[in-house]
């Protein structure tokens, strides 16, 4: 064998090496920092759905084994209330429901999760060695109109609300709907953002319209998080994901944009076969109108057949963590997957709970320090709820 040969022998063992050291250091460090999934849909997939999640289930995205092997501590619960429900009644009653669902998570294995509630108590997980479970409402029309249902939510253990999904509701304009009625947030929008502030509940902007987003950010006394979305930079004209502007205007306040790891918001191919695909879906239905035995998920894999999703991967969610740490550095950025929220769309190589570890040893591959990675695996998600505490109460400690 040549020299040459020889060398470039010797340069692929040691690149082959590297490659492992990374892997076999991410998986350490998934168990030596605290990491905190702003949004998980569990509750609401088992409604239509249940699998026992304290066990290993078939399906999913989430369940505590997977939890467990990828070092998730802190998966915040996502109370998804469908926008329907603001017109049709119901959304307190929901939300009431899945919380029940996630505290009998806790009654059936106390050995795997625990309720979590406080900045204090996520911290504290790392010694617990257990899954802490926070609860998220995903759509403000879960408050009803009554301003008197935050108390109750946050008595319930609510820490985060997301303002409105997929229509405008009663409190702001969604960045999905056509409809503006507000041009931003409503006034008793203005009256919630206040009351979350005053309880300590974080707001949730991601879904809302950029005026709407702007309107929060003008008003409220305390940092802001984006739970699950992405930088529109690789997304353009979305407004579902969050501007450069927008997430110079969170940092600048102090919060974080936690990315949501959907190929749709990851990328434009996605996007695209996401748009196209809607269209198709539209031409059939205008074409034979409604009529039983519509087989919506029959079309989707037919489609699918003819037309491959074009998944993203984890070198594409790496991207968008490095474009917000290169806009506003790495102390506004986080991780909120939105798994089970995103259907089959996730990014090869990050595909349930499991994989933090692969998103982690793509980090290191990058250059980040391991404090670095600390914070965005948790800790800046953590300072955001703590300077939210602060503010609703003063003499909670830093």
């Amino acid at each position: 064998m040549s020299k040459t040969a020889i060398a470039l022998c010797l340069a692929c063992l040691a690149c082959n090496a590297s490659v492992q050291s990374s892997d076999e250091r991410a998986l350490v460090l998934a168990k030596q920092h605290l990491i905190i999934d702003t949004h998980i849909d569990v509750p609401y997939r088992l409604t239509e759905d249940w699998e026992d999640v304290t066990q290993a289930t078939a399906k999913g995205d989430f369940d505590a084994p997977r939890a467990m092997a990828g070092g998730l501590n802190l998966p915040f619960m996502s109370i998804y209330i469908p926008a329907a429900k603001e017109v049709e009644g119901g959304a307190a009653l929901l939300a009431n429901q899945l919380i029940d669902q996630v505290e009998a998570l806790v009654t059936r294995a106390p050995e795997s999760f625990a309720m979590v509630t406080s900045a204090d108590q996520a911290a504290e997980l790392l010694q617990s060695g257990k899954i802490g479970l926070a609860l998220g409402i995903e759509n403000g029309s879960a408050i009803e109109y009554q301003l008197e249902n935050l108390q109750h939510f946050y008595d319930r253990g609510v820490r985060y609300i997301t303002l409105t999904h997929s229509k405008s509701n009663q409190i702001c304009d969604s960045s999905y709907d056509e409809n503006r009625q507000w041009d931003g947030l409503s006034l008793f929008g203005e009256k919630v953002v206040a009351e979350m502030n005053r309880l300590g509940i974080m707001v949730d902007i991601s879904h809302v319209s950029d005026a709407a987003f702007y309107d929060v950010l003008a008003i409220s006394k305390a940092p802001l998080i984006a739970t699950h979305s992405s930088a529109r930079h690789f997304t353009p004209g979305w407004e579902r994901n969050m501007s450069d502007d927008m997430i110079r205007a969170l940092a600048e306040k102090g919060g974080v944009i936690q990315i949501n790891i959907g190929s749709t918001f990851l990328t434009t191919e996605a996007r695209q076969w996401s748009t196209d695909f809607s269209a198709a879906k539209k031409e059939i239905q205008a074409t034979f109108g409604e009529f039983d035995g519509w087989d919506e998920a029959g079309h989707e894999r037919r489609y699918r057949e003819m037309n491959p999703y074009p998944y993203a991967d984890v070198d594409d969610v790496l991207d968008h963590i490095d474009w917000v740490v290169q806009l506003v550095g790495v102390d506004y950025v986080g991780i909120g997957t939105d798994f089970d929220g995103v259907g089959d769309s996730l990014p090869q190589g990050f595909k349930d709970v499991s994989q933090y570890p692969n998103v982690i040893s793509g980090l290191l591959q990058r250059g980040y320090s391991e404090v670095d990675i600390g914070k965005i695996l948790g800790g800046n998600t953590l300072r955001v709820w703590r300077a939210n505490e602060r503010v609703a109460h003063p003499l909670a400690p830093n």
